[in-house]
């Protein structure tokens, strides 16, 4: 199974955001999008790993929330990884809260032990909205810094609930299920 660690948001909020990004999905650039459904934000990317561990993957996940609180998230700004001359992700970024830094800081220690190593890079926390396809161009994306710009979308809502998702590569993209899920107190 492919895993990850994710806090998921609610559907009418992923409906939002995708009914304000319609101007920067018809500009027809060279960008696989996100679908709605599958809007989420990674705390940790665990990759493929065998069935019978997922007992202890959601222990670990248990251990993380434990005593953790809901998390507030503050959505607004867009923005690209690693930057506008070579964009390859694009976002909308989330308010780096300390609950949030808490609770995934907590996430990178419980499942370290379990052979899956601490992130390198530090955590940035944003909703991934789409992805560059392998044959764009920088040229393709002329003009995106100030499209983003142009785009207005703040929310703020609060997390409940930390989930162990499994991601199934199909055609038209991945398909998110959650595994396991974790209540913040």
């Amino acid at each position: 199974m492919r895993l990850f660690v994710a806090l998921n948001i609610p559907s009418q909020l992923r409906q939002a955001l995708w009914q304000v990004m319609t101007p920067l999905r018809e500009r027809g650039l060279p960008v696989k999008w996100a679908r709605p459904e599958g809007i989420h934000l990674t705390l940790k990317f665990l990759g493929d790993v065998p069935d019978e561990r997922e007992a202890e993957l959601s222990a670990a996940l248990g251990r993380a929330a434990a005593g953790a609180r809901a998390v507030p998230l503050a959505l607004g700004g867009f923005g690209v990884f690693p930057d506008f001359a070579h964009p390859r992700v694009i976002w909308v970024g989330i308010t780096a809260e300390p609950a949030l830094e808490i609770l995934q800081h907590r996430v990178e220690q419980e499942f370290e032990p379990l052979g899956f190593p601490t992130e390198g890079r530090p955590f940035r926390p944003h909703l991934t909205l789409g992805r560059a396809g392998r044959e764009a161009r920088p040229r393709d994306f002329t003009g995106l810094e100030a499209a983003l710009g142009a785009l207005q979308f703040a929310e703020t809502l609060v997390i409940e609930s930390v989930d162990l998702m499994q991601s199934t590569l199909q055609s038209g993209g991945a398909v998110y299920h959650v595994r396991h899920s974790e209540r913040l107190s």
